[in-house]
């Protein structure tokens, strides 16, 4: 990103089209970063197709973007505007990550997604909308099987499990399902999900200390992650890794260069992040943030 613009601020509430309308007069694009966002996207959604600009939300409660992609394609097309639910760290980067190592393939048996955080401090933000996941799943925890997703009330399954590098060998919970599931689904017919994430994480997700907010520069994050993509078909695996250093912080520069894509874009509809531009383009514009790894391909007998 190279151009720099003037903020101007101003508030509407999400209970007044009147005021949404007025507020995003003169604007090239409506970017949703306030959840949760069962409540919020609908009314900033229906505000961008009257303004006939593109919207682009961070949601993570896959509950919210199934209702975005459920309720919105068709309206979205007929305005010609393109809807993009889901464009963070979750929902948006593993997806990128997944579509990279898929390359040419528009079928797999299973993707296998490992989330390795060092550490995870949650936002406000991410605490509420996690809050409202539950309710919505009545004490349900959603899984990825048989091509499709459905709800269990069994336990997720515990296990040791090898993170790439530098997160390693360690505590994990199994079938931990996140936003990119849904958004992985969109862009291939494939039978199984699976997401792995460190025991450690997840502690500290359910711990109460809550992420301060601020300036960074002043207020350092000390996370380090690591998303791999393993995906199987056949007898073959491809795997996707990349590295950074804050879920939160990647976020910022992933939907500002989907922005990019999207107010560049002729179709309107339902669009996810892996599918604006040509494949692995977003995902390229993040090396000044990302280190990314090449897809290795492999022929194996077993994935676990």
């Amino acid at each position: 990103m190279t151009k720099r613009h003037a903020l101007v601020y101003g508030a509407a509430s999400i209970d007044s089209p009147a005021e949404l309308d007025q507020a995003i007069i003169g604007c090239n694009i409506l970017i949703n970063c306030a959840g949760p966002f069962r409540d919020t996207a609908p009314p900033l959604i229906a505000a961008a197709l009257c303004a006939r600009i593109p919207y682009i939300d961070v949601a993570a409660e896959i509950e919210a973007i199934l209702d975005t992609m459920q309720n919105w394609d068709t309206p979205a097309r007929g305005a010609g505007v393109p809807v993009i639910p889901a464009v963070g760290f979750y929902g948006g980067l593993g997806a990128l990550v997944a579509a990279e190592a898929l390359g040419t393939w528009s079928e797999a048996d299973r993707i296998v997604l490992s989330y390795g955080l060092n550490e995870w401090v949650p936002t406000a933000g991410t605490l509420a909308a996690g809050a409202v996941s539950r309710e919505r799943r009545n004490g349900g925890r959603p899984i990825f099987t048989e091509g499709a997703l459905s709800y269990t009330h069994a336990p997720a399954p515990t296990l040791e499990w090898e993170f790439p590098a530098p997160i390693g060998r360690q505590p994990a919970v199994s079938e931990f399902t996140m936003a990119d599931t849904v958004t992985i689904a969109r862009q291939v017919r494939v039978q199984e999900i699976v997401s792995y994430m460190p025991a450690k994480a997840i502690a500290d997700l359910a711990g109460g200390t809550v992420r301060p907010s601020g300036d960074p520069k002043v207020q350092p994050s000390h996370q380090r992650f690591v998303v791999q993509a393993a995906v199987s078909r056949g007898g073959m695996v491809r795997s996707c890794t990349v590295r950074g250093g804050d879920i939160y912080a990647i976020t910022a520069p992933l939907v500002a260069e989907a922005a990019e894509f999207a107010i560049r874009s002729t179709d309107g509809g339902i669009r996810v992040a892996a599918e604006l531009g040509a494949p692995g383009d977003l995902l390229r514009t993040l090396t000044p943030f990302l280190d990314i790894e090449p897809t290795k391909e492999s022929a194996v007998s077993v994935m676990h």
